[in-house]
């Protein structure tokens, strides 16, 4: 590798941040254009699985993000009525080596967003640049941009290589898909949200609750508590619908439209009605992906996170997903002469890996579980087993 290899990075997100810092460490200098005008908190909670904050342990952040995030150490499902089935450990306690965090999708965002500007100077991040195409030779990518303000056009960029990190939309995979389509829906509509409260149980615990057709729940701590001892409760209610309206991330969502499905979900240790009355924000989101493809690497430029493999919002994939794909580019990138021998590398070692992935999140998971407990016991049951095995339940 060489230490005056020019890469410009296309998307300031998690992926795009994320890429920097993984690149700065190998001793490379990248440039971050970002179509925001600026880059700010937004968004709800997200979780952070034992191998996502091995590598960012590895960038140095974890004091940050025990600062900033929750430890989840344990995952409980429960019925709609609030009777437990099951639990299981997470992270640390689960016998991993590294924790689970959930955190705030925008705090995580502005950590890695600080750290970019810390180490690689506040002048390699340019906003408002919207990338409209691309051209490439056998030396250089050249990027075109338009004004995210105004839509007039912007100086071209070059450089050795481009790394699109612009997410689900990406104008770069659809410059080379471009009869892929818009994204697939699964069928299952989202409304987000989070809340300030008491915080629930051990104050480190994840829950599923209730079945996808009479309406879901998974719910976590996303900060530690404040001044006045409350806590950010990230909640997502998800329910199973024919249709969705559009995919942006940031569209408000409407409490009439599904709070009903939660009315009687009023628990010893949660009032799940007063959370989505009392949520500071509400988004409303569908379940979404893209089929995965074979091909990220097109010449010099290359398709990294989101751009590359969006997936459903569970699982704790997305974000995580996407740091692996920073971490191992910057490591082929470092072990290998030829940055563009780098570019195949990390493709041929990361597809295989985040394909399973995206197919494993359209599988049931955790509802299969959830799905035959609403079923057997439509109404409220004194004991679990009374309706489902331990057997079945493992």
């Amino acid at each position: 590798m060489k230490n005056s290899l020019d890469i410009l990075i296309i998307g300031g997100g998690i992926a795009g941040l994320a890429t920097a810092l993984s690149l700065h460490d190998i001793g490379l200098k990248p440039r971050i254009f970002e179509q925001a005008k600026e880059i700010r908190p937004l968004g709800v909670g997200i979780n952070l699985l034992p191998h996502s904050i091995r590598e960012l342990t590895e960038l140095g952040l974890k004091r940050e993000l025990r600062a900033t995030g929750v430890e989840i150490d344990e995952l409980r499902f429960y019925t709609q009525y609030g009777l437990e089935i099951q639990r299981e450990s997470r992270g640390i306690k689960a016998g991993y080596k590294w924790p689970q965090f959930s955190i705030h999708r925008g705090e995580l965002q502005m950590l890695l967003y600080k750290a970019v500007q810390q180490r690689l100077g506040s002048d390699c991040i340019k906003t408002a640049h919207t990338a409209v195409d691309l051209t490439q030779n056998n030396d250089k990518v050249t990027v075109s941009f338009k004004d995210s303000n105004t839509g007039q056009n912007l100086t071209t960029q070059e450089a050795d290589i481009v790394i699109a990190a612009d997410g689900i939309h990406s104008t770069i995979r659809k410059k080379y898909y471009p009869d892929e389509g818009k994204p697939i829906y699964g069928g299952i509509n989202l409304w987000r949200g989070i809340t300030w409260q008491e915080s629930f149980l051990s104050g480190q615990t994840m829950i599923l609750a209730g079945a996808l057709k009479t309406g879901k729940m998974v719910i976590y701590p996303i900060s530690q508590p404040n001044k006045e001892g409350k806590t950010l409760i990230n909640w997502v209610a998800e329910v199973k619908t024919d249709s969705y309206k559009n995919n942006e991330w940031n569209r408000s969502g409407r409490m009439e439209d599904f709070a009903h499905l939660y009315a009687g979900w009023q628990f010893d240790w949660l009032n799940v009605p007063s959370m989505i009355e009392n949520a500071e924000q509400i988004f409303e989101y569908p379940m979404v992906d893209r089929d995965p493809i074979n091909c990220w690497n097109f010449g010099r430029v290359v398709l990294l996170g989101d751009s590359a493999h969006p997936m459903y919002s569970i699982g704790a994939n997305g974000a995580g997903q996407a740091i692996l794909d920073a971490r191992t580019l910057a490591g082929f990138l470092k072990s290998l002469d030829n940055p563009l021998d780098a570019l195949k590398a990390y493709e041929a070692n990361r597809i295989p890996t985040t394909s399973a992935v995206v197919e494993a999140n359209r599988g049931d998971g955790p509802d299969y579980l959830l799905e035959i407990v609403a079923e057997r016991a439509p109404e409220p049951v004194g004991n679990i087993h009374s309706i489902i095995t331990q057997k079945e339940i493992d």
